[in-house]
């Protein structure tokens, strides 16, 4: 299961068309509001927390040491890694939630207290979330809001046109703001400004799941997206910008949904993210950087979007992701030894799905979600 030839081969280029329900991993790729950062060194706070214990062992995953990890961080309020956290509560809720769900353990939570917790992070007069209580609205934690009310199957909470609009006009600009969407087709990610294809992304994936993707100008979101692309095969964050593989993710993940993939050239991009990989098996998010679990989700998920997957060693990555745990405490961080956090804890367990790790939920790369989820989402008739 994790083996994997690292010299790539030729394979014929399948057509591009949009992403359906029942289609296989390989043909998912990429997404969510994990976006908040990329390998972000704040989340891992090492010089600030004592250093994990018990790791570098390898073996199995603990999986009931990360599930009581998780259930038992959120409730240390005055924990660093709870202070550090506070202004993306929401996406904290998001990465642990699905970590529990991968683990077939969402049950240890109690889904009317979550619930009641995400709508007040919710702006009615605007329609969309804010990262905590009381925090200002940005698709950032839009996104990890709706896909926190779809492990629940809890989207009837949501007044889902009034959302889409948010992400589509935003009546509540200034009058002569025309929307989060550009005229180039980009987006900002609230009243600010701020432009990035994380946001392409996002705006995408949320109005998918939501079922209101015809809300926005999709051909111009996706020549945007184009404009980004590099002479390396990669994507930045505008035109210009330096390949990463956190915007690779991006990229790849809303030219899937929108069934726009024949825009990307497969074998330089696959090229590119396969010499990601490091001598120790893990991945890094560009040259000469050092290997970090987060990187098990942004890279391998891409490689399985455009079919080159089989271009890594699999199976020196999933060791790597292992050797990351804190066998004792729970958690996972984001290279051997240091200390654990949320963040790594859910990429380096939704690596280990996309590599069909046993007893891990399969993992929908396109939607960040598991794949039972989003097929309840798109089977649903009449929504």
């Amino acid at each position: 299961m994790f083996t994997g030839s690292t010299r790539p081969t030729h394979r014929r280029v399948r057509d591009s068309a949009p992403l359906a329900v029942g289609d296989s991993l390989e043909r998912r790729a990429a997404a969510s509001s994990l976006l908040a950062g990329f390998g972000s060194s704040t989340l891992r706070a090492k010089l600030l927390v004592p250093p994990a214990r018990a790791m570098g062992e390898g073996g199995e995953l603990a999986a009931e040491k990360h599930v009581r990890y998780i259930v038992t961080v959120e409730k240390k309020k005055d924990s660093f890694e709870s202070l550090v956290m506070e202004h993306i509560r929401l996406n904290g809720a998001y990465w642990g939630l699905t970590t529990l769900d991968l683990l077939h353990k969402l049950d240890a939570v109690d889904a009317g207290e979550v619930i009641q917790w995400i709508m007040s992070c919710y702006h009615p007069e605007s329609g969309g979330f804010g990262g905590n209580v009381g925090h200002d609205p940005h698709v950032l934690y839009t996104l990890s809001a709706v896909q926190v009310l779809c492990l629940f199957d809890r989207l009837d909470v949501l007044d889902v046109d009034k959302v889409a609009d948010y992400l589509r006009r935003a009546p509540w600009l200034l009058q002569n703001v025309s929307g989060l969407q550009n005229e180039d087709g980009s987006f900002s990610g609230d009243i600010w400004g701020e432009v990035d294809t994380r946001f392409s992304y996002i705006v995408i994936c949320t109005l998918a799941l939501l079922h209101r993707l015809h809300k926005i100008n999709v051909q111009k979101a996706v020549d945007y997206i184009v404009s980004c692309k590099n002479l390396d095969g990669g994507f930045g964050a505008m035109p210009g910008g330096e390949s990463h593989a956190g915007q690779i993710f991006c990229c790849v993940g809303a030219l899937a949904i929108t069934g726009s993939l024949h825009h990307i050239d497969r074998d330089l991009l696959g090229w590119w993210l396969c010499e990601r990989q490091c001598k120790e098996g893990g991945l890094n998010g560009r040259p000469e950087k050092l290997a970090d679990v987060c990187y098990s989700w942004w890279v391998l998920s891409s490689l399985i979007m455009i079919d080159r997957v089989h271009w890594i060693d699999k199976d020196k990555l999933a060791k790597f992701i292992l050797n990351c745990q804190d066998k004792e405490n729970g958690g996972i961080s984001d290279r051997p030894d240091n200390a654990v956090d949320i963040y790594h804890t859910y990429f380096g367990v939704a690596g280990l799905s996309l590599m069909e790790y046993p007893r891990v939920k399969p993992m929908d790369p396109a939607y960040a979600l598991p794949l039972d989820v989003v097929n309840r989402i798109f089977l649903r008739k009449g929504y």
